[in-house]
């Protein structure tokens, strides 16, 4: 299996959860990326002390205010993360960064709907189009023509629940506009791999499993994956994957997930 190697690598709502781990096994990996961007809300609050304490050990940790709900904070981050990299490119884009609410279809409202569809669908979108130039120079300073994430790639963080045609644990919650956030963020996954292909960009879907985490792990069920697993087996994924997978919807051992 070929081994992911990235010079840099940004991940959105990296202080919990996913985005945590995430940045913790970039840091394991045999060869590390120069450059972790870890985008959060407020690097400074509580909620991120975890992620200052590891940036205070790893300087290739670079820690990035980042709201994805808000075009201002995607342009300056954008123009941050370029200041950093110099003349160099960003390879991975891992748009993780999404929020849940446990509502029902009877008290669904339109504040929750644009709420979580702004920040799970917009948000990746407005990131993809403000990291577009950075990702383009990445590519454009790997050789080859093939795709893969260690040339440049958005990964967006999907979920099963986002499947229409298999509608994922029902039974445990409806939540409603999760639902439709995610089966919109399946579209725009598959609309950004036909628009940024020729440009050497590889775009997919990733559903990390159910997962231990504060949102995965609201409901009086307990998930079956733990947060080290997911993400192993998601890099693993990622090692492997070239324009055969570009567009498509793949969970974190490599199965394709019916749309």
């Amino acid at each position: 299996m070929a081994e992911l190697s990235v010079r840099s690598v940004l991940v959105t709502g990296a202080n919990r959860g996913l985005g945590l781990g995430l940045v913790q096994h970039f840091l394991r990996m045999p060869k590390p990326p120069q450059w972790i961007f870890a985008g959060c809300r407020d690097p400074k609050g509580q909620r991120a002390q975890e992620l200052q304490n590891l940036a205070s050990k790893h300087p290739n940790i670079i820690i990035i205010p980042l709201e994805v709900a808000d075009p201002s904070s995607i342009k300056a981050a954008a123009t941050k993360v370029g200041e950093h990299l110099g003349g160099s490119g960003l390879n991975l884009l891992i748009n993780n960064a999404g929020i849940a609410r446990p509502k029902s279809i009877d008290t669904e409202t339109l504040e929750t709907m644009n709420e979580v569809y702004t920040t799970n669908t917009v948000g990746p979108l407005l990131m993809g189009q403000a990291f577009l130039p950075l990702l383009k120079k990445a590519a454009q300073g790997c050789p080859g023509s093939g795709l893969s994430c260690s040339k440049a790639a958005i990964i967006n963080m999907s979920s099963y629940a986002g499947s229409i045609e298999d509608m994922y644990v029902w039974e445990y919650g409806q939540v409603v506009s999760y639902r439709c956030s995610k089966a919109a963020l399946n579209m725009l996954s598959k609309c950004q791999s036909l628009a940024y292909k020729e440009h050497g960009i590889l775009c997919v879907v990733l559903h990390p499993g159910w997962v231990q985490t504060d949102m995965g792990g609201a409901g009086s069920f307990k998930p079956p994956l733990t947060v080290d697993d997911s993400v192993q087996g998601m890099l693993k994924v990622l090692s492997s994957i070239s324009e055969k997978e570009t567009g498509t919807f793949l969970d974190w051992e490599g199965k394709v997930i019916p749309w």
